[in-house]
């Protein structure tokens, strides 16, 4: 089995005890942004899985896009990240 040489660890424990994986990141094709992919790159830059610049990169967010995505997080939780609870908490 090969595996690809990553900067950073290749697992993290998050603070509630599960372990997350560079797999449980979103594919860097990705176009469609629900909630929950959302947040497993909120949880994976704050746990030190992935560095912000490299997220930002790999899936083409703006700096201001990802900021708004943590501060809803850091807020209300991760529900605030569904499109349809934009007004809901804003």
């Amino acid at each position: 089995m090969y595996l690809r040489k990553v900067d950073g660890p290749r697992t993290v424990t998050l603070p509630d005890g599960t372990t997350m994986s560079r797999a449980d990141l979103p594919a860097p094709d990705t176009r469609r942004w629900v909630a929950s992919r959302k947040a497993a790159v909120v949880r994976g830059v704050a746990s030190g899985l992935i560095a912000r610049e490299e997220a930002l990169q790999i899936y083409g967010l703006s700096d201001d896009e990802f900021e708004s995505w943590v501060m809803a997080v850091q807020r209300h939780g991760e529900a605030a990240l569904k499109a349809t609870s934009l007004q809901r908490y804003r």
